[in-house]
Formats: structure tokens, sequence, C-alpha cells
């Protein structure tokens, strides 16, 4: 369990060092609708990372107890993914659609990442 912990602590630093590269991208070039596109998918893609690594937790503790558990949250990670879509549809001039669907698959690239450097440390 603690590898389990020290995993989802490198992931979330790695959003997080992901999430302030888009905000200087944002701020200091002239592409800010790609980079706010990305950002917003980006938080989005951050919060269903949050909210699978909270399900899969209590789905293996319940395992462990032999409970049943509910589900791992896959229609409210759907749900987010279509509110960001919506956002970035209603307000065109300001987010750029495409980088927003790449922002929805950040939190995916940070975890294939993440395995590929530690499955070379081990």
């Amino acid at each position: 369990m603690e590898d389990y912990q020290l995993m989802i602590a490198r992931q979330r630093k790695w959003m997080f060092y992901l999430l302030a590269i888009l905000v200087l991208g944002w701020g200091l070039t002239p592409w800010q609708p790609v980079f706010l596109g990305l950002l917003l998918g980006s938080i989005l893609s951050f919060y269903n990372l949050w909210l699978m690594q909270r399900k899969i937790k209590k789905l293996g503790e319940s395992s462990a107890n032999s409970m049943n558990t509910r589900g791992i949250g896959t229609f409210t990670r759907l749900a987010s993914g279509a509110l960001a879509v919506v956002i970035a549809l209603q307000f065109e001039a300001h987010f750029h659609l495409i980088s927003v669907v790449l922002g929805l698959m950040a939190a995916y690239f940070v975890i294939i990442i993440d395995y590929l450097f530690n499955r070379a440390t081990d």
C-alpha cells in the first residue's frame, strides 16, 4: 500500500508541474487559446486522476475486507470531459477545442510516463 501512496504522490506532483508549465505558456506565448484549452482540459484531467485514485483506493480496501463497492466513477469522469467540451464550445474565442481534448488526456500521459520512469529505475 505504501508503494501505491508513493505512486499517487508522484503522479499528482507531475500534474502540478504540467499545470504550472501550461500557465506559463498561456501567460508568455501568443498562443493563448491553445494553452488555455490545454489548461482547462488538464485541470479537469487532474480532477479525474484524483477521483480515479480515490475510487481505486476504496476499491482495494473494500476488496481486502470482502465488501462490495459501487464502482470507480466512470460516469463522473465522462461527465467532466463533457463539461470541458461544453465550456470550450461556449467560449470558442478563448479555448481551442482540440487543445481541450488533448488536455483531458494529460493524466493518462502522466500515468504512462510515471510507469516508464519507475520501471526503468526498478
